[in-house]
């Protein structure tokens, strides 16, 4: 018989198998590849540097102390890990100068900036400190960093340190993004070079006009408060604007005549003739205008972008040498690409089908063709295709590079011809080899570590089910208990049910989780579904959502379930529902609206007021709740409350600076108030994603014991007696 899991094995970063080479880059050359990874198989990650010619490999850049604990780390640093979803600690970000004469890497580690060149051990610029963010100009010749919100440039050759804005202060930074972009539009960065590094594009950001949120951390031995500037639905956004400045410029540089005002600016692009190409955001997020910004700042719109019910941003913009714009967009309710001339005029399309495009690799126009990652062969999968540049009409079916069935991740060399592939299916983990077309993989550079029969598990089943109107299919995961069962097992269904994500994947990622196996060894199917909403599957199947979140997706839910229980893969009578943040949501819709299937929950970070969430997620499905509070009322589990099931547990970190624990106070006052009572455990250290091992195992831990025990199944040993189960209860 396989080792059974223990609660240790569940909460444990990282997961299994998933300790792989990762932000992998090739040089400007081709000869050498860049990753970080971890020979221990720890989160803490160092910069390798891999010779292709030799297949010799070393380290050019490894964490220091204060980088690789948690504990040691800024709270600039925390909330920047928050917003990235980053999870590693070391070395966790590099850029390399793809223009230099010599191999120049960018590593910011601990407040400082190291510069590595032709594959040396990188070495610290001399006199800074506290650089937060930077950008290497593509050349090599200077780089841009961030210090106490306020710009600053400094030559790679030593000679010149220089301050670029001197106007920071509380609420006011440059060169950052603000709150709404890196947690809502993927917009990660405050500052782009020029194409020839002669000039600086950089965000100026103002959110004095937003509100200021107190988060306290009451379980720390001295009391201690944070505070955010946080963009509350149908209240103020940040004021943000673009300024640009020439490199050798310190006067803070001339403001763009954007237009952005309450909006956002989603995406700026360097285009080789010079300036950038920025995309504007409307609060409303139904239209994307495009505009040209020359070096000297002055603006011109192209062309303006439009979709119902939203506009999904991408980063799949390329410029190339001739000024013609390859974009991706989803004006067909797919995800295809098109091409631009450099007016912006639209030109021919390049893909067409009923399947999405959700990642352009590389533009090779040499070959004339495009590299891109895409479901052209099923949305549980992503493969590798090719298609031309001028096709005489667009692809329906493009030429598909890789083999294995799977999921792809692809990184290409800069001519093209090769790629690193980064490759697992739900029964092994990834895998990492150089591959070039046509032919066997010329490097391995990670095997799969694990795979389902080495860990003792039962990887799950995938497969298709009806939506509860019948409109569309589903796609489905199913992990069946460890052992064989008598009769239809008990069910617990794990929701995030939530737009912007896909779960249901032939990967390893579906098998990674530990707690889906580990209630699946204690005699209990584990359910998880992909309701409408859900993410890469069109835009008529994501914005089925638009205007009343938790309606579809519950039906959906309950329509996955009511067809397993049909087939006898599960027991109708005994199903539970756990998920976190829109997960969480989710669970306490599945329980108010359908009492019938789902008898007891776990809700985790749960959204309880869509009003008390951020004015770019929540308005893009809702709109304005200023204009539309009756789309709110019915998105929140707030108004009947007094309908859940007495069989409900909360978790949330007290410290979740994303979705604050007062959503699931409120829950508990309105709960309160029609004379109910709940119990509330609070994680006292840990914010929106639990990082330490004692937040995941309370997390873990209170989870399955509660979802085991409202279904009458027999806790495993080391449960029983309260390990994991630390509480504090509330009402």
């Amino acid at each position: 018989m396989a080792r059974r899991l223990t609660l240790d094995d569940i909460s444990h970063l990282p997961y299994p198998g998933t300790a792989v080479p990762a932000s992998i880059q090739f040089s400007p050359d081709g000869d050498a590849l860049t990753y970080l990874y971890s020979e221990e198989g720890t989160l803490v990650r160092s910069l390798w540097w891999h010779d292709l010619r030799s297949n010799e490999r070393r380290v050019i850049a490894e964490p220091v102390p204060d980088t690789q604990d948690e504990a040691s780390l800024s709270l600039e640093e925390h909330l920047r890990r928050e917003r990235t979803r980053t999870s590693e600690l070391g070395v966790t970000d590099y850029a390399w100068a793809p223009q230099a004469a010599r191999s120049t890497i960018l590593v910011p580690l601990d407040g400082q900036l190291l510069i590595s060149r032709d594959g040396d051990r990188a070495q610290a610029l001399p006199g800074i400190d506290g650089a937060f963010a930077a950008a290497i100009a593509p050349d090599g010749s200077r780089v841009a960093y961030v210090v106490d919100g306020d710009v600053w440039i400094a030559e790679l050759d030593g000679t010149q340190r220089r301050r670029v804005t001197d106007d920071a202060e509380p609420g006011v930074f440059n060169g950052l993004a603000d709150y709404a972009a890196a947690e809502e539009l993927d917009r990660f960065d405050g500052m782009w070079w020029s194409h020839d590094g002669s000039a600086l594009a950089y965000a100026h950001v103002d959110e004095r006009n937003v509100p200021p949120f107190m988060i306290a951390h009451l379980g720390a031995e001295r009391p201690e408060h944070e505070e955010h500037r946080y963009p509350f639905a149908g209240g103020p956004n940040a004021h943000v604007s673009l300024r640009v400045i020439a490199a050798g410029a310190t006067d803070g540089g001339t403001e763009v005549p954007l237009g952005i005002g309450d909006g956002y600016l989603a995406r700026v692009v360097a285009e080789p003739a010079g300036g950038w190409l920025v995309a504007v955001l409307p609060r409303d997020q139904r239209s994307l205008r495009w505009i040209r910004v020359t070096p000297s700042g002055a603006p011109q719109e192209l062309w303006v972008e439009t979709a119902s019910p939203w506009i999904n941003l991408d980063v799949d913009t390329r410029v190339l040498a001739d000024g013609r714009i390859l974009r991706s967009t989803e004006r067909s309710g797919y995800r295809h690409l098109e091409l631009r001339d450099a007016d912006g005029h639209q030109g021919p399309t390049l893909t067409a089908g009923e399947w999405m495009v959700t990642q352009v690799v590389h533009v090779d126009e040499k070959r004339s063709e495009v590299l891109f990652i895409g479901t052209a062969d099923g949305s549980v999968e992503r493969h590798l295709y090719a298609a031309p540049l001028d096709p005489a009409a667009p692809v329906a079916k493009p030429e598909r590079l890789t083999v294995e069935e799977g999921w792809h991740g692809a990184v290409a060399s800069p001519a093209g011809s090769r790629w690193v592939d980064t490759w697992s299916t739900n029964e092994n983990s990834p895998q990492v080899v150089l591959r070039h077309r046509g032919r066997e993989p010329s490097i391995v550079l990670h095997h799969a570590s694990e795979n389902a029969e080495s860990m003792g598990i039962r990887a799950p089943a995938l497969f298709r089910l009806a939506a509860g109107d019948g409109s569309s299919v589903l796609d489905a995961a199913l992990y069946r208990p460890a052992e064989p069962v008598a009769t239809p097992p008990p069910c617990v269904v794990w929701v995030y049910g939530g737009p912007h994500l896909q779960y249901v994947t032939r990967s390893w990622f579906v098998s990674q989780e530990g707690l889906h196996h580990y209630l699946a060894q204690c005699g209990v199917a584990v359910l998880v579904v992909d309701n409408r909403g859900a993410a890469n599957r069109g835009l008529a199947f994501e914005g089925a959502i638009a205007g009343h979140l938790g309606s579809v997706e519950v039906a959906d839910q309950a329509a996955a379930v009511r067809q397993l229980a049909e087939a006898g893969e599960i027991d109708a009578s005994r199903v539970v529902i756990t998920g976190t943040s829109y997960g969480g949501f989710m669970t306490l819709m599945c329980l108010i609206q359908r009492p019938d299937l789902f008898t007891a929950g776990v809700a985790v970070a749960p959204v309880t007021d869509q009003a008390g969430y951020d004015t770019a997620y929540t308005e893009r499905y809702l709109g304005n709740p200023n204009a539309d509070p009756e789309a709110y009322r019915r998105s929140s589990p707030l108004p009947r409350a007094a309908e859940l099931p007495e069989s409900l547990l909360l978790i949330h970190g007290a410290i979740d600076e994303n979705v604050h624990l007062r959503h699931s106070v409120r829950l508990v006052a309105a709960l309160q108030a029609v004379g109910r009572q709940v119990e509330l455990v609070l994680l006292p250290e840990d914010r929106h994603r639990p990082r330490t091992a004692e937040g995941l195992r309370m997390r873990d831990g209170r989870t399955v014991t509660h979802l085991l025990t409202s279904l009458g199944v027999p806790l495993p040993a080391e449960l029983r007696g309260g390990s994991g189960t630390a509480t504090a209860s509330a009402g």
